[in-house]
Order: structure tokens, then C-alpha cells, then sequence
């Protein structure tokens, strides 16, 4: 949501498509206020020390959207554009996200306003231990889990499991996911979103009759995701990439790039802008590439009524979140485009993160196998179970995985009860 216009509120869009849905599943007044609500939200304004002995005072936010499923499940993003209803959207979003892959949380976010970019390893840490601190009493393994997000990394999530850890006197790994293997992360975490957005794109595939190997694949956004969707469908499914592009701009070559040796050039020079044997193009470029698949997988808002008719793919697969506006998603369904909607798409993050939680509170590990071959089970079976509401309903997949969500929010909300 970071760099997005002004003029769009995150937080109205995400209460918008809750309306859509409780119109379809026709939900009474009651129930639908819970669901566009967040259940608590917590502010804080705290002081930092910086390198040259002076102070600066941060602002940061925890939001928990819903808590009718389980303990809440977010990350913290450190962005100077960060704000209240950004990170109400996104907690939103992830309580859908981990209802959509029927995993027991809610949803949560949390946000500091500052620029990490200019911030020294120092100054980042202290500015991490004293958000935890501030926020200690509002998370925890029954409560609310955090996770790495925008400008956040394990190393943020190992202080701020230091910093709780020392507050409760004995280590606590279940209070974040994301962190170091050696202080009770998961194998496979790192390139979990990846992974089970690309077993989602296998079976989207399958049901339309696309063959995977040698099928065209066009990535915008060489990121984290970006590039282990790629290296995935290269070298499991045999499939060609034929574009990709970072923040600093495209390559293309319709004979098929290597990901792996991409990953590298951009690594020494830090774009894979120029790579060898490519063609440069634009990032618009790469979201009209004819290709059977494209991955958007960089920022939000990317596929717009402006553009969506230029797109010439079978299958859209978000491994960002919210890259594509409601009215592009019209135009994909009438063209006949299939959408993998981001919060089922990119929920192998999440759901990784949720086995991540599991093994630290038995004290029990699995190994990267056993990893995997449960998020293949989870995604496979998300998928499917969109397909079904898609077709109940006659609704497109996004519709269809919201449909699905928030109907398992609302059963826990109504067999709970109202307390008291």
C-alpha cells in the first residue's frame, strides 16, 4: 500500500470488498459490522536513540483485525508511508488470507513510520527492541504472532523474540515466525510464498489444459517471490521465462531466460537490468508480454482498467499483494483471463509461517520434505476449494476465495456466540 496514491484508502477498499461478499451471502447487519471492524488497535509513540547520542520519536502501529479463529497472524513493515488504515487493510487482508488457506489465526499487521534506508544497523535495532517492548503486552503465541514484511527481515524478528524473551525471563520463539533455523525458524520458510504460489499455478493449469513445460512465464518484480516462482517453474515444471523486471526495469528474451543465473548477475550488479543475451523492456512492458502465465509480484495496484485489456496471459497468479484493482479484475473475466487471487496465490508465506509456530510450541522440527509436502497439501486443497464457491456461485476466483473466507470467519463468529 506504501506507494500508492493518497487519494485510494486502503482501509475503505478492503471494507468495500466485505460488503460485496455479505451481499452475496446475504449476512445481517450485526455480523457484517464485526467483519468490517478491527477487534483492537493499539498506537504507539516511543523514543529512539540515534548514532550521534540524539533523539527521535517513532510512531508505530498493532492492529488485530479478528480473533474468531485463534491467536492473530501479521507482519511489521518499517516504511515511511505507513499509516493507521494502511494497516488496518492489511490486517484485514491477512485474516482473510489465513481463512482462504484454513489456517486457525486471525489476521494482524504492524507498522512503524520511519525510513530504513537511512538507518544504521544500530539504530534499526534499538528502534526493533523498543517497538517490541512497546508492544509486548499486545502479542505473544496466543495472542498475536509477527512476522517480517516491507524493509523487515528474520534478524528484526530474532530481536524483537529477544526483546519479549527477556521481558518474560526464558526464550519465547513462539512469538514471531520468520526468524534464524537456529532460534527455532522453519526450513522452507524463506521461499515458502514462492513455492505455493507456484504449486497454485500447477493446478490452475491443470484444470485449463495448459502444459507446464514450455509454457511462457512473464515475472514483474525479481524479489524474494518473484524469483523463487521463477526458479521453481523453471526447474520443476520445465516451464520458459520469458520476462522479468525489478524496481530498476525489464529484460525480456522469447527464447527463455535462466533464473538462476539472472538471480546471480543481479546480485553483483544489484538489477538484472542489462543482463546478458536480453532485451531491456519496461515493467509495463512485462504486464503485457504475451506469455500462459504472468506473475505479478511487486507492488500493489499494477493492474488498473488503463491496462488490463494489454494483457495477453491465460493466467494471472498474485504473488503481491493487491496488485490488480477491482475494475481490472472485471476486465480479466470477461476476456476469459484466470486470476489467482493474492490471498490465496501468496498465502504459502503465511502458511508456512503458521508451521514455523506449530513446531516451536512442541519444541518438535520437521525437515524441508515434510515441510513442503504439507504446504503442497494446504495449497492443493485452498485451490480447490475456491474452484467450488467460484462455481456455486458463478463469481471469479477473487469473489470466490473471499466468498470462502469469510464464510469460515462468520461460522466461528456464530458458533462462538457474542460475549457476553
Amino acid at each position: 500500500m506504501a506507494n500508492q496514491s493518497p487519494a485510494v484508502n486502503p482501509f475503505e477498499t478492503a471494507q468495500r470488498q466485505i460488503d460485496i461478499v455479505a451481499d452475496l451471502l446475504q449476512l445481517n447487519g450485526g455480523v457484517r459490522q464485526v467483519l468490517k471492524h478491527p477487534k483492537r488497535e493499539l498506537t504507539v509513540n516511543f523514543p529512539v536513540r540515534m548514532d550521534d547520542g540524539s533523539f527521535r520519536v517513532y510512531t508505530g502501529y498493532r492492529v488485530q483485525y479478528n480473533m474468531a479463529r485463534g491467536p492473530t497472524k501479521g507482519g511489521i513493515r518499517y516504511h515511511p508511508q505507513v499509516s493507521l488504515d494502511e494497516v488496518r487493510a492489511l490486517a484485514a487482508w491477512m485474516t482473510w488470507k489465513c481463512a482462504v488457506v484454513n489456517i486457525p489465526y486471525g489476521g494482524s499487521k504492524g507498522g512503524v513510520i520511519c525510513d530504513p534506508k537511512h538507518m544504521s544497523p544500530g539504530e534499526l535495532e534499538r528502534l526493533t527492541r523498543r517497538f517490541a517492548s512497546e508492544i509486548s503486552s499486545f502479542i505473544g503465541p496466543e495472542v498475536d504472532i509477527p512476522a517480517p514484511d516491507v524493509y523487515t527481515d528474520s534478524q528484526t524478528m530474532a530481536w524483537i523474540m529477544d526483546t519479549y524473551s527477556m521481558q518474560k525471563g526464558y526464550s519465547v520463539p513462539g512469538v514471531v515466525t520468520g526468524k534464524p533455523i537456529s532460534l527455532g525458524g522453519s526450513e522452507g520458510r524463506g521461499e515458502a510464498t514462492g513455492r505455493g504460489c507456484s504449486y497454485v499455478i500447477r493446478e490452475a493449469a491443470k484444470e485449463l489444459g495448459i502444459k507446464m513445460k514450455g509454457a511462457l512465464i512473464a515475472v514483474q518484480g525479481f524479489g524474494n517471490a518473484g524469483s523463487v516462482v521463477s526458479n521453481l517453474l523453471h526447474d520443476e515444471q520445465g516451464a520458459k521465462i520469458v520476462a522479468l523486471s525489478d524496481s530498476k526495469g525489464g529484460i525480456s528474451n522469447p527464447d527463455g531466460l535462466n533464473p538462476h543465473a539472472v538471480e546471480e548477475y543481479k546480485h553483483k550488479t544489484g538489477s538484472v537490468v542489462g543482463f546478458p543475451g536480453s532485451k531491456p523492456i519496461s515493467n509495463e512492458e512485462v504486464l503485457q508480454t504475451p506469455c500462459d502465465v504472468l506473475v505479478p509480484a511487486a507492488l500493489e495496484n499494477q493492474l488498473s482498467a488503463k491496462n488490463a485489456d494489454k494483457v495477453r496471459a491465460k493466467i494471472v497468479a498474485e504473488a503481491a499483494n493487491g496488485p490488480t484493482l477491482p475494475e481490472a479484475d472485471e476486465i480479466f473475466f470477461q476476456k476469459g483471463i484466470t486470476v489467482l487471487p493474492d490471498i490465496l496465490a501468496n498465502a504459502g508465506g503465511v502458511t508456512v509461517s503458521y508451521f514455523e509456530w506449530a513446531q516451536d510450541l512442541q519444541g518438535f522440527f520437521w525437515t524441508l520434505d515434510e515441510v513442503n509436502q504439507r504446504l503442497e497439501r494446504v495449497m492443493v486443497g485452498s485451490y480447490a476449494d475456491m474452484r467450488k464457491q467460484a462455481k456455486a456461485h458463478s463469481v471469479h476466483n477473487r469473489t470466490a476465495a473471499y466468498v470462502l473466507a469469510i464464510q469460515r470467519v462468520v461460522d466461528a463468529i456464530r458458533i462462538r456466540g457474542i460475549y457476553p
